[in-house]
């Protein structure tokens, strides 16, 4: 049998358990040997969950000195993702980050520099151009079906995005913003789509139109306030928007709140946050293409929905439907391609992610998710936020300037 490849799990949330970790378990060539994250009931649940016994460490600078690991999957809060990846590459080993790569370009370069100097692999988690939908667009565009790209434009409508505002992701200090957060996956399925030309510049637009307290979905008795928590609050049996976490409070709980005073379940209302619940996006690239992006968390429905117009046609997609349309310019002809369903997160794009990145450190396939295409993702919203706070368009260029 192959030697198996060793990973080290940093951040055992719902992303560290519930995709990557159940993932690598699942696998035959690839181990979860430790974890890594400051909350030990966490670490303790997720590995009772799996049925493994990895070691369990409170800090990446332990877990890499005393592991003998291929590679670590990096699924903390954001703002994290900088120090976490540098560590790892000083002691030699390959990193697999879920994006964002980091939360400006400055924590990018300073990953890139030591990533560079270990000589090791960074991939970063863009699970969307693994999603079959968008790989059959790639294809059309790279088989110049439409000719020439100079206009995308991305609808994203997430009804689970509202729980955003009841969990780490609310604060900008955390995320860099939800443009970043969220956007970086949009904003790179761009730059794929279009063959990685420059972002010249960015305009945005967004706000808290409804998630704040001028807009609690029911009526509240004086003297009974909302919250602080879902799995407390008097309201519980009448929010629409409830955050039921009543199968997790084993992970999330009071107990695991204790250790660390993280609470995933805060009313998305009443909630303090410095992030948006709706927005637009507008990219320039040196190519003269155009991009828009928009995304909204006050919906009843779940979909990625594209539009990319060429000088010979038009391509049409949505993730949820499965549905790739092409409608020929000068033609009434319209071609539709019914993907089929794929097994796994994110519709199948969860797994194919990590095959790559396995395939990638044990040299099958070379990185096309590189350190590069994360920092160009990164700019792209952390100009979108600056456009947001500062009203104003933001030259990508700026960012770069030491």
């Amino acid at each position: 049998m192959e030697k198996k490849v060793k990973f080290g799990v940093v951040g055992v949330g719902s992303r560290g358990l519930g995709a990557f970790s159940t993932m690598i378990c699942q696998r035959t060539d690839a181990e979860v040997a430790a974890f890594c994250d400051t909350n030990e009931i966490r670490m303790k649940t997720a590995a009772e969950k799996l049925k493994i016994n990895p070691n369990f460490y409170a800090t990446i600078t332990d877990m890499v000195k005393n592991e003998s690991l291929d590679a670590v999957v990096i699924t903390t809060p954001d703002f994290y993702h900088e120090q976490c990846a540098v560590e790892a590459l000083e002691n030699g080993v390959n990193v697999l980050i879920d994006k964002p790569l980091a939360t400006s370009v400055k924590g990018c370069r300073n990953i890139i520099a030591a990533a560079e100097k270990a000589g090791k692999t960074v991939m970063l988690g863009f699970n969307l151009r693994h999603n079959a939908v968008l790989k059959k667009v790639k294809k059309l565009i790279s088989e110049n079906t439409i000719g020439k790209v100079f206009l995308i434009e991305n609808r994203e409508f997430y009804d689970g995005g509202r729980t955003y505002m009841s969990r780490w992701n609310r604060s900008y200090e955390f995320c860099g913003g939800l443009w970043i957060h969220k956007g970086s996956h949009d904003f790179d399925v761009f730059q794929w789509l279009l063959d990685f030309p420059k972002p010249v510049k960015v305009s945005s637009f967004a706000g808290i139109n409804v998630l704040n307290k001028d807009h609690i979905p029911f009526e509240v008795t004086p003297g009974t306030p909302v919250g602080p928590t879902c799995h407390e609050c008097p309201y519980k049996k009448i929010c629409p928007d409830i955050y039921d976490i009543s199968g997790e409070l084993d992970r999330w709980g009071d107990e695991a709140a204790q250790l660390d005073g993280y609470k995933k379940d805060l009313c998305i209302y009443t909630s303090d946050k410095s992030v948006h619940d709706n927005g637009i996006a507008m990219v320039e690239y040196d190519n003269g293409a155009r991009a828009s992006h928009m995304e909204c968390f006050v919906t009843p429905i779940s979909d990625r929905r594209y539009t990319i117009v060429g000088e010979l046609g038009q391509i049409e997609a949505s993730l949820t439907d499965r549905i790739v349309t092409l409608r020929p310019r000068w033609s009434r002809e319209i071609v539709t391609y019914q993907i089929p369903d794929e097994e796994g997160g994110h519709g199948g794009a969860d797994p194919n992610l990590l095959d790559a990145f396995i395939k990638v450190i044990t040299g099958v396939l070379p990185n096309t998710s590189t350190t590069e295409h994360g920092m160009m993702s990164t700019a792209v919203g952390q100009a979108a936020e600056l456009s947001r706070r500062e009203e104003r368009t933001v030259f990508i260029e700026e960012l770069f300037r030491d």
